[in-house]
């Protein structure tokens, strides 16, 4: 009886750790990327027709984290290829989540706590990426390149000015599946301390980095950090060191001190990927007009995003309303998309249905050219700019 116990007791062990490893972070997914479940009605045919004329491009989306195949579409979260392409995507930046608090809020976070690890190991990430932060963003990275190579051509990694003018050229025939994929990283603590490591991330592939996430780190101080400073001297070094190589600077997730010192030091402009603005709806992540015009005067970018922290709402005609607020403060040049998709959030159209946004555009009075630049124009000519050559 006691063997037989005991072989029980072993056997429901093993049972709980395959749970774990094959279940655990896919259960984790789905409750946390949450697409709500909505009646889009049916587009007419003449707004199909000028959605698939678009290029479309999205500042930001967190998909890499999860225990999924991007190149499988899922029937949860927000982007697959295979959503992408039937969305009529050009660009989609894929973004390494490498640390965030437990309880994390937009208010104060220490980085003291961790989700992402026990993430990795459910997900059964490399041993090394337990422990260490730059590990997973070299990970995530390998993550994308990988489903490129596995893609038979429907995906490309864009990692320059050439291989985006190569893309544009693959999708100048409407019978080419394809989507390009950029790199970026959500907070710099991916560093470890090393500035000698982002010499290692540029390496990786990466090409837009993000300095903060959701707590103060050793570049800078985040807006739900504790003390949301400006820039460490670390960080001064970490920006002049990513003018130098052509990285873009996101400053998503800085404080109002960071952003402050990152436009009086950098030499490039910068980028928002995903935000909404205190105009529309008062958080301590959002712009103020302050900051919508000094990064536009820079020649920056500010990517809306589609979730309700962002916008109040996940509803198109909020997601329209910051748009109409940014543009009428600072431009058409300078407002993007900047989803937030498999973030954590909940949104009301995932890829494949961008038609949604579209066709509110054009019903708020957007016209097509504006449309046009929001929709992925913007950032298309920014990239083809800023990337390195």
């Amino acid at each position: 009886m006691v063997k037989k116990g005991f072989q029980i007791i072993l056997l429901l062990m093993v049972l709980g750790l395959l749970a774990f490893f094959f279940a655990a972070g896919k259960i984790i997914d789905q409750q946390f990327n949450v697409l709500i479940k909505s009646d889009h009605g049916v587009p007419d045919n003449s707004l199909l027709r000028f959605h698939q004329t678009l290029q479309i491009a999205d500042w930001h989306a967190d998909n890499l984290l999860w225990d999924r195949n991007p190149l499988v579409r899922t029937d949860h979260g927000h982007i697959d290829i295979p959503r992408l392409i039937e969305g009529n995507f050009t660009l989609q930046v894929f973004d390494a989540v490498i640390k965030t608090p437990r309880n994390m809020n937009y208010i104060s976070n220490t980085g003291d706590t961790d989700n992402v690890t026990p993430l990795a190991i459910a997900n059964r990430w490399p041993i090394k990426t337990w422990t260490s932060l730059y590990e997973r963003a070299i990970y995530q990275s390998q993550r994308l390149y990988r489903a490129a190579e596995r893609s038979e051509g429907r995906l490309r990694v864009i990692t320059s000015r050439g291989d985006l003018k190569a893309l544009l050229d693959l999708k100048e025939d409407p019978q080419v599946e394809v989507v390009g994929g950029m790199l970026s990283i959500e907070g710099l603590h991916a560093l470890e301390g090393q500035l000698s490591n982002l010499e290692g991330l540029y390496n990786a592939g990466y090409r837009m980095m993000g300095l903060v996430h959701f707590f103060d780190n050793a570049v800078g101080g985040s807006s739900a950090g504790v003390d949301k400073g400006g820039l460490t001297p670390l960080g001064r070094q970490v920006v002049q060191k990513m003018n130098e190589l052509g990285i873009i600077i996101d400053l998503a997730h800085a404080s109002q001190q960071l952003i402050d010192d990152v436009l009086a030091l950098s030499t490039q402009p910068c980028v928002v990927s995903h935000t909404g603005v205190v105009g529309t709806y008062e958080s301590p992540r959002n712009l103020t007009d302050r900051h919508l015009d000094n990064i536009a005067a820079a020649g920056g970018m500010i990517g809306i995003g589609f979730w309700d922290g962002a916008v109040g709402s996940p509803l198109p005609r909020d997601i329209v309303k910051a748009m109409r607020y940014a543009v009428d403060r600072i431009g058409i040049d300078h407002v993007c998309l900047g989803s937030d998709w498999d973030g954590g959030t909940r949104t009301y159209f995932d890829a494949a249905h961008i038609w949604v946004l579209t066709r509110e555009l054009k019903s708020s009075g957007f016209s097509e050219e504006e449309i046009r630049k929001i929709m992925g124009v913007n950032q298309i000519e920014f990239l083809l700019r800023e990337l390195p050559k």
